[in-house]
């Protein structure tokens, strides 16, 4: 009964120290993510994007690409292409032959950034060290990330990273009403020669599109 009771008490005081040590671990390699992506001029990478809700019997996938420079982007998905300068997003939807144009300051997401991507969780989350696991050789760490206030319907997250390269891999959205959201980043390459004109709209490409300011 003693040696029970001895190691119940030893437990109890650990308990704050590991948790502790796992979040600041946690907190470190998200660090590390993000100023490896922020130290890139540009990225680009193949995606693939997973809706899940077993509940309500819905299973949607699809994949895309995107590219990143800066703050300016250019994102293919969902059969559309959304373009960002920097300032104005333009959303082409060739199967509509549309094109919706909205200012910076009317909208606060824009859509796939990879730089911004390991920045939300500075503030708002607790976070703690998961799960590891080994994809086609590396070895891919998950840091959960649990909201520390009503965020959305946003039961947790979990952020894979390659501990090797220091990328991010893939982003776990649980709901709470059950919907699962996977990102999987692909083939990324960085620091790729760009058009000068990559993120800049030119309607004359666009000869037979309604564009809807």
């Amino acid at each position: 009964m003693k040696l029970k009771m001895i190691f119940l008490v030893l437990s109890i005081g650990l308990v704050p120290v590991v948790k502790a040590q796992t979040s600041i671990e946690a907190q470190k390699l998200l660090e590390l993510a993000s100023k490896k992506m922020e130290s890139y001029d540009n990225i680009t990478f193949e995606f693939s994007y997973v809706l899940n809700n077993r509940v309500e019997q819905i299973n949607q996938e699809n994949s895309g690409e995107v590219t990143v420079a800066d703050e300016k982007y250019r994102l293919n998905f969902l059969d559309a292409i959304q373009l960002f300068d920097g300032k104005t997003l333009y959303t082409i939807v060739p199967e509509n032959e549309e094109i919706t144009v909205t200012e910076a300051e009317e909208t606060e997401d824009f859509g796939i950034n990879p730089k911004e991507l390991l920045e939300f969780y500075k503030e708002g989350y607790d976070y703690h060290w998961d799960i590891s696991q080994r994809v086609k050789g590396k070895k891919i760490q998950f840091v959960k990330l649990i909201p520390t206030q009503d965020d959305d319907g946003i039961k947790s997250l979990l952020i894979g990273i390659d501990t090797q390269e220091n990328h991010i891999y893939k982003l776990i959205e649980v709901g709470d009403n059950g919907t699962i959201t996977t990102l999987t980043i692909n083939n990324m390459n960085v620091d790729n020669p760009l058009p000068e004109n990559f993120f800049v709209f030119n309607a004359s490409d666009y000869p037979n599109y309604y564009i809807n300011n």
